[in-house]
């Protein structure tokens, strides 16, 4: 059983005294000094345009008007029991998702523990079938959710394409092809793609995942360290996505005005490299692999992080719904969300390979 109270209305609302903190904070911002290059943005956000946006937060970016929008969304709040952790407590936003960062104090809330929170949340919900999406954290817990309750995620839809190429002893059909058909240009490009991440935008998530508390000094003490650590990947990871000022400190302050504080959400990183029973335990490897049962769809975006060959995507589990796309990179839900709502259409919807995959409820 789920467990824990039921799911009550909740509004956003931020304390007056915070954001008059958050101002003080930025007003006595000691900005670092530049390395000059024609590059600037090979070495991070540009000083100039931190010292911008820094102003435009403190002096002129309305709050109060992105918490209302914000807040027009159906918003709740409820509790889960998880096993060994209690009640945890997670904020669902209608349209959107559950909340990913649960405030967890205490080491060993692991992939397998998101996926148990979600999936009873959903049981809570009165949905004993259903299907996800996912791109980024949601790549992999989705991935965690079908591996851990296959009787309960029918589907999933992914738009982070996490794969290794095929072995001739786990997928020797997939093998052969991937041996002698030679890549598109399109898989060229992405693997080029990929192999800038590896080497150029790793550097966060090796110190996330290995010392996610030094960094955690930064991001909850300076709203402009924090800026500077998000806004990197809202430019590098996007494809040349016009942000507004707006847009970028709403997501800033997201993080900044949370319960749980900006640090904790780097904590995920940590637990899922550092699982508490590796040889069990849903581990990178293990969702990067074969998962049987549950049917996947998947969207490619030229700008993502990880742009794999199909030989690659197809070894993830049974392959039935693809989509390749001209633009778009990591944040595609945000960047291009009528692409992400038509390949869910096209794959659930009357005609598609995954249409009635949860009994009554086909959307029609």
């Amino acid at each position: 059983m789920a467990g824990g109270a039921d799911p009550e209305p909740f509004k956003i609302s931020v304390p007056e005294e915070a954001i008059e903190q958050l101002k003080q904070r930025l007003s006595l911002t000691k900005f670092p000094s530049q390395l000059e290059s024609a590059r600037m943005w090979d070495f991070g956000p540009p000083v100039s345009e931190l010292k911008r946006l820094a102003t435009y937060w403190k002096d002129e970016f309305d709050w109060r008007k992105a918490e209302a929008a914000l807040n027009e969304l159906p918003q709740f709040k409820t509790t889960i029991d998880i096993a060994e952790f209690g009640d945890v407590e997670i904020h669902c936003q209608v349209a959107n998702s559950a909340k990913f960062d649960f405030g967890i104090n205490r080491k060993g809330f692991s992939l397998d523990k998101y996926a148990e929170t979600l999936n009873k949340l959903m049981l809570k919900l009165g949905y004993e079938k259903y299907i996800t999406q996912g791109g980024d954290w949601g790549f992999w817990v989705t991935r965690a959710i079908g591996r851990q309750y296959p009787q309960s995620c029918m589907a999933s839809h992914i738009n982070m394409v996490l794969a290794k190429p095929p072995e001739l002893a786990k997928n020797p059909l997939l093998a052969i092809q991937h041996a002698v058909l030679p890549y598109s240009q399109r898989e060229k490009d992405g693997l080029e793609r990929s192999e800038w991440f590896w080497k150029e935008g790793y550097g966060y998530n090796l110190l996330q995942s290995t010392k996610p508390q030094t960094i955690g000094f930064a991001l909850a003490d300076s709203p402009v360290a924090l800026l500077a650590w998000i806004y990197e990947k809202l430019h590098d990871w996007t494809d040349n996505y016009p942000w507004t000022d707006d847009e970028i400190l709403t997501w800033i302050s997201i993080y900044w005005f949370s319960t749980a504080g900006p640090e904790a959400s780097v904590r995920i990183y940590y637990e899922a490299s550092h699982p508490e029973s590796p040889s069990t335990a849903t581990t990178w490897d293990r969702l990067r692999s074969w998962i049987p049962h549950v049917k996947v769809g998947m969207a490619h975006f030229p700008r993502e992080i990880s742009v794999v060959p199909k030989t690659w995507a197809a070894t993830l589990g049974p392959v039935v719904y693809h989509s390749e796309h001209e633009r778009g990179g990591h944040f595609a839900a945000w960047e291009r969300p009528d692409v992400i709502a038509s390949d869910l259409h096209k794959m659930f919807g009357k005609g598609g390979p995954c249409y009635g995959v949860v009994t009554g409820r086909a959307g029609y």
